[in-house]
């Protein structure tokens, strides 16, 4: 295990290609405990590759994966689940018919007695659910309810609490705010902060500059596949991420022309000779 200096997990030059198509190039990340890490950009930036990479799901084409400073060769996403490292992805694994513990305990359910006779330990399992989900400030009425009567940030939050019970030290988020409205946004960064508070390292996958600043300690920025920016939040404000998000140069450029009296140039319809003169 690293030292207290040491990132939970960091990437060193990592570049994925899939044939001919660079997805990413170059990117150096670091992601330590009780601070979130914020990665934005806009679609086909490259932040879906990251979170597969981060996941275990993709190998790196080039380029170094540590944890705890080791470097490490995930091949599947229970390798990375095995180093505390989970991935809570923007569609969610909750399945909205079954209750609220069911869903917490999906695929690791606890049971009582030995052999073919064992049997679901029902009420362990909707104690421990129930007093998770609290630990987060979720206090539900009837942890019996089906997820699907849950609003879309309390389905984040049971997610999210679900990862650290399961032993989560590195949370990568994916969207989490991407289909919320401006109420349930504040419910979902409210247990992101929760989540730093416990102890965790926390990636937060966005293209919102303004939840990013939220929350963020540290940004960093992908430009088709590139990090574009890489800055902690002491140096960032919140007009200076949106700026760097909405364009930055390319939307100084054009103001400046466009302030200048001049137009660009208006390309063709189609190839046509050009005379001579």
């Amino acid at each position: 295990m690293g030292n207290d200096d040491t990132p939970l997990l960091e990437l060193r030059g990592v570049h994925r290609h899939f044939g001919n198509i660079r997805a990413l190039t170059g990117v150096d990340l670091r992601v330590h405990a009780r601070r979130v890490t914020c990665v934005l950009g806009d679609n086909g930036a490259g932040k879906s590759t990251l979170i597969k990479i981060l996941s275990g799901l993709y190998a790196p084409t080039a380029g170094e994966y540590l944890v705890d400073g080791e470097h490490v060769a995930l091949t599947s996403p229970r390798q990375a689940l095995d180093r505390g490292i989970a991935t809570v992805y923007q569609d969610l694994a909750l399945v909205p018919l079954m209750p609220v513990w069911r869903n917490f305990f999906l695929g690791s359910e606890l049971r009582r007695g030995r052999g073919p006779l064992s049997m679901l330990d029902v009420a362990r399992m909707r104690s421990i659910a129930d007093t998770e989900l609290r630990k987060m400030g979720i206090d539900l009425p009837d942890i019996d309810a089906s997820v699907g009567h849950l609003s879309g940030g309390q389905r984040q939050v049971v997610a999210i609490a679900r990862a650290i019970y399961f032993g989560a030290r590195v949370l990568i988020l994916d969207e989490p705010t991407a289909a919320l409205g401006v109420k349930q946004s504040g419910v979902v960064l409210k247990y992101v902060n929760a989540a730093r508070e416990a102890g965790l390292g926390v990636v937060f996958i966005t293209h919102n500059p303004h939840h990013a600043h939220l929350v963020g300690d540290h940004f960093t920025v992908l430009k088709l596949g590139a990090v574009e920016l890489d800055e902690p939040r002491e140096n960032l404000s919140p007009e200076a991420l949106t700026h760097h998000m909405a364009g930055g140069a390319e939307l100084d450029a054009l103001q400046h022309e466009l302030q200048g009296g001049t137009a660009p140039p208006v390309e063709p319809l189609h190839d046509e000779p050009r005379s001579q003169g």
